[in-house]
């Protein structure tokens, strides 16, 4: 099984991929650039740097977290593991809305207030816990989502049209199914994320004539991960209306 280098490397890789100096980020970043190269030469980065990084590299904060193996902070976690199921199902049915519902769907995903936080994360459990390779970085984006074996299998048939079972997908993140490039471009249309830069992470090449997902994929991808600050009950919510808004226009 192939192995991701360190985040020294990786950190690497991403800011030439931007055509960013050590010295271009520390400015951007705002960050001392004797702390920069510490970490570029093999040391742990702080929480503080990489919040500070993510915008810098046009990455979420919680994925760079995943990037350089550092514990998401529980702030940036999804916050009700049991609404994983409901963004699948809210993913079949905002992807055939028009565009217009789209967006105002996930404005109003947006105007949500988050509630607070009653209970902790759950403890990992032993079979999400993925060897340091490619497809077990690519799933522990996807569980930045809220989105486990089912429930992301079932978004990649609604964004991608192509569907493994759960287990496979499961199976990618331990090494055991081949990351191909054509499935790290379907990874890439669900998290919401350029292909490009998970080709830069990963060392898996593009497919062949690889395009970006369609918009309609792209919106609904968006709108997944900004659930993950939402309760089961508030996004099931939005299902209803994504089901309502779908159902007044086909009759």
């Amino acid at each position: 099984m192939t192995e991701l280098p360190d985040f020294d490397v990786l950190l690497t890789r991403l800011a030439a991929h931007r055509g960013l100096s050590v010295e271009d980020l520390s400015r951007l970043a705002t960050v001392p650039e004797t702390e920069l190269r510490a970490v570029l030469d093999g040391a742990a980065p702080r929480p503080s740097l990489l919040r500070r990084l993510a915008p810098v590299l046009r990455l979420h904060a919680e994925d760079l977290f995943v990037i350089a193996s550092v514990d998401v902070p529980p702030e940036l976690t999804p916050l009700d593991p049991d609404a994983g199921g409901e963004a699948a199902r809210l993913a079949r049915h905002s992807i055939g809305l028009r565009r217009r519902e789209q967006e105002w769907l996930r404005r109003f995903a947006a105007s949500r207030p988050q509630e607070e936080r009653t209970r902790p994360a759950p403890e990992e459990r032993p079979y999400l816990r993925y060897p340091p390779g490619p497809g077990g970085l690519l799933m522990r984006l996807l569980a930045n989502r809220n989105l486990g074996w089912s429930a992301g299998a079932r978004v990649f048939l609604s964004l991608t049209g192509r569907y493994w079972s759960a287990s496979t997908y499961g199976q990618v993140g331990h090494g055991r199914v081949d990351l191909t490039p054509e499935l790290q471009a379907d990874y890439a249309t669900v998290l919401g994320m350029c292909a490009t830069d998970l080709s830069v992470l990963t060392g898996i090449g593009l497919p062949d004539g690889h395009r970006p997902p369609p918009r309609a994929a792209a919106e609904v991808a968006g709108l997944v991960r900004e659930v993950r600050r939402l309760s089961r009950e508030q996004v099931r919510e939005l299902c209803e209306v994504a089901e309502a808004t779908g159902g007044e226009r086909r009759t």
